[in-house]
């Protein structure tokens, strides 16, 4: 027979009541899993579960292995972390959520955030939150210049003085005419 155990129950009832406004209580443990056989004398078999303390499903390790071959390491790992109090919200929160954030902080502090962990770096390093903070900084941004900072990136974009850029703004004009020259002829 094989073990079948749906994921949000297992996670739901980890994740517990919300008592205050900023802690989560972590009553119960609670591991749900249905027996599923084509044989007749499993076909009646009902639900299992088990429900722990938080403090005892820590010291339970068999629990932990039966969590880590259905759901991986990693659902474990949250799980534990969640009944020892670990939580990290803004891990969690998505991408998009974050990218608004992030566009009210200062430059340093972007820089700061990025050495947070591996996940900020990619997103304050990235093309949606750099092209968000152009076009929140920049008066007009011409199509010609949208194709040039997609080309080099709006973080360099950004970090790229006047100057530089309306000489590369030219350079790429020039090589445009002459490629467009070469076509006509």
């Amino acid at each position: 027979f094989l073990k079948v155990v749906h994921p949000l129950s297992l996670l739901l009832s980890v994740l517990g009541n919300l008592r205050s406004k900023s802690t989560f209580v972590l009553p119960k443990v609670i591991f749900r899993w249905w027996k599923i056989s084509l044989r007749n004398e499993f076909r009646e078999s009902r639900p299992g579960e088990i429900k722990e303390s938080q403090e005892d499903f820590l010291d339970d390790s068999s629990l932990h292995i039966q969590i880590a071959i259905v759901f991986g390491a990693k659902v474990l790992e949250h799980v534990l972390n969640l009944c020892r109090g670990n939580y990290d919200f803004l891990e969690r929160l998505p991408v998009p959520l974050v990218l608004y954030i992030i566009s009210f902080l200062e430059l340093e502090d972007i820089a700061r955030l990025s050495q947070v962990s591996r996940r900020f770096e990619m997103i304050c390093n990235s093309n949606a939150l750099w092209e968000n903070i152009v076009q929140n900084l920049c008066d007009t941004i011409t199509p010609e210049m949208k194709e040039l900072a997609q080309e080099m990136g709006w973080k360099q974009f950004f970090f790229t003085n006047r100057l530089q850029l309306q000489l590369q703004l030219r350079r790429r004009r020039q090589k445009q005419d002459a490629q467009n020259k070469k076509l006509t002829e």
